[in-house]
């Protein structure tokens, strides 16, 4: 392998140099692709299930504190009157709603990553938790969950019987 005056680094067969890398290649036309299968995926009323590879529901953060757990995600563009949050069997769900941006024409995005419309978000909660104690707060755009922990069980001995033939 050896490198050319024009910045191509080149194996060999034979006597000619067989290119292998282009230093300096930019990705402009996978960039204008991308863009354009945005636009057209987004003018199209349904869901291609599989083709989308961005999530459809914002990200959640989950902490370990002393007492509780803490649930988080980031929500801008979104109202607390448009969220609403309900739990049972140790599921919780996160039902929410983000408005279009207003002011902006859909036709002159040339880049749009945060998605609008609504969303649904179903979470498996760790187990200790007290459900009825829940609590959640919306500030500044971050949801924010608080999920108290409830009493840690002991294990407990089991006495095991000898059976009788």
């Amino acid at each position: 392998m050896r490198s050319t005056p024009s910045g191509v680094i080149a194996g060999e067969i034979g006597n000619s140099p067989m290119p292998l890398f282009r230093w300096g290649h930019t990705w402009d036309a996978f960039e204008d692709l991308e863009r354009e299968v945005d636009r057209l995926l987004n003018s199209v009323n349904f869901t291609f299930q599989g083709i989308r590879l961005g999530a459809q529901f914002p990200a959640v953060n989950l902490y370990e504190l002393d007492n509780e757990y803490l649930l988080t995600s980031e929500l801008p563009g979104t109202k607390a009157e448009d969220l609403e949050l309900t739990i049972a069997n140790g599921l919780l769900n996160i039902k929410g709603r983000r408005s279009e941006p207003n002011g902006v024409p859909a036709e002159r995005f040339r880049r749009q990553e945060r998605f609008h419309g609504s969303w649904q978000r179903t979470l498996s909660i760790p187990e200790r938790v007290r459900e009825e104690a829940l609590t959640a707060e919306f500030v500044d755009g971050i949801l924010r969950i608080h999920l108290p922990k409830g009493e840690q069980e002991q294990p407990r001995r089991i006495a095991v019987a000898e059976g009788a033939d």
